[in-house]
């Protein structure tokens, strides 16, 4: 069995990726949606992490985060969101997907991907390429013909705040991405 090692850089910068089980549409229905939010929500209430950015599309998220304390792993929050989601989706009577004979002796439930995806920022040009990719991925994927049309992304915090203008269709410098000049990771 693979060792699976993730890479934790203090104070680091991280762009996250986690999918639902066989890439099932879960996140079309609303109440999915106010589930996961809540999920989120609570595990940052234990476990604090900024997200700078974040983008939900029907069968994965996106996130663009940073930890508060050196030495804080993202997987347990991901771990506890996935968990918080799970129980409380299925406790009002959600569906899950058909899991193989392993999944179900480990327990695991068919809502989730076993693992997420994790990639390290390492500059603010990496940064802003993984902004744009998130606020682009909607459009990509046929969901929307641009950032703003698709409501369940940061993107209209940036138009709400100034930063973008409400028909931004690809890269430009993003403001703040500065601040990530002390993470870069050699």
């Amino acid at each position: 069995m693979p060792n699976y090692r993730r890479r934790h850089h203090e104070w680091g910068c991280y762009f996250l990726t986690v999918v639902t089980n066989k890439r099932h549409p879960l996140f079309r229905d609303p109440h999915a949606r106010e589930l996961l939010k809540k999920a989120i929500q609570d595990t940052l209430a234990t476990q604090p992490m900024t997200i700078h950015e974040m983008v939900l599309l029907p069968d994965h998220l996106h996130i663009l985060c940073s930890l508060p304390e050196p030495k804080q792993d993202y997987s347990t929050r991901i771990r506890l969101i996935k968990k918080r989601f799970t129980r409380a989706w299925l406790a009002v009577g959600g569906r899950e997907k058909t899991v193989s004979t392993s999944r179900q002796a480990r327990g695991e439930r068919g809502i989730w991907q076993r693992r997420f995806y994790e990639y390290t920022v390492k500059s603010q040009a990496d940064y802003r390429s993984h902004v744009v990719y998130m606020h682009m991925n909607p459009v990509k994927h046929g969901l929307a013909d641009c950032p703003l049309d698709w409501p369940w992304s940061t993107f209209h915090r940036h138009v709400q705040q100034g930063t973008l203008p409400h028909d931004w269709r690809g890269p430009i410098d993003l403001p703040g991405a500065g601040e990530y000049d002390q993470e870069i990771v050699p």
